[in-house]
């Protein structure tokens, strides 16, 4: 498994992608998968609105059934695992200078060492603007795998349409309402047909969108995990 995230700048924002693979299977399955998580992430971010101008932060974690689980049962209710979960912190408007919550992601610095206070005060010495913390989007190894094989698609392209999926919920989309939701679908339909990928969605009756936090309007916005 990869101890140390991988990262990547989508273009034309200052957006750094820190990607963490916390179950073996996706590197059994997918040697790719990091790669493929970074190009769904930046496609996403490029495309999306809501996207903050200045440098800004997102996490995808690669876990397992049992961390989603767990996730999905702390601040959602449902005590079952679930395909992707993402928790926002810019679109649900907390603020970007409150230090994060969400899931531990370490983030090294140019010698491999995480950066101390030392490190911050220069940074802030500097004029350098604190990076706005779009939140953390989790996948689970074994549902991802099982949706594929049960929907015929090939893993890749579903780890794909999940990312792309819950990255555009860190921006803010979401699919609570018909219009939200054909909104939401029609991007992501769009982003992965630049990416080479066949929509998600053909010859399904409604809207069938990953199982993620999709809030229902009465339900109180979850915090990021811990």
């Amino acid at each position: 498994m990869t101890d140390t995230p991988t990262t990547g700048t989508a273009a034309p924002h200052a957006v750094e992608i820190f990607v963490a693979v916390e179950s073996g299977g996706w590197e059994t399955d997918l040697p790719d998968a990091e790669t493929l998580v970074l190009t769904a992430a930046e496609a996403a971010l490029a495309r999306g609105e809501g996207v903050p101008d200045g440098p800004a932060e997102l996490s995808v974690v690669l876990a397992d059934d049992a961390t989603v689980r767990t996730l999905n049962r702390d601040y959602r209710g449902k005590d079952r695992p679930t395909n992707v979960l993402s928790f926002a912190l810019y679109a649900d408007g907390d603020d970007a200078d409150t230090p994060p919550e969400g899931l531990e992601v370490e983030q090294d610095g140019p010698e491999g060492d995480i950066p101390g206070d030392d490190d911050a005060e220069d940074s802030l010495a500097q004029g350098d603007a604190p990076p706005v913390l779009l939140g953390d989007v989790i996948l689970a190894y074994e549902t991802v795998v099982r949706e594929a094989g049960e929907q015929n698609k090939p893993l890749a392209d579903h780890l794909t349409h999940l990312v792309v999926h819950g990255v555009l919920h860190l921006l803010g989309y979401d699919h609570i309402t018909d219009p939200d939701a054909e909104r939401m679908e029609r991007l992501e339909t769009e982003i992965l047909a630049g990416l080479g990928i066949s929509d998600p969605y053909a010859g399904q009756e409604g809207h069938r969108a990953p199982d993620d936090p999709g809030r229902d309007p009465a339900d109180p916005a979850p915090p990021p995990p811990k």
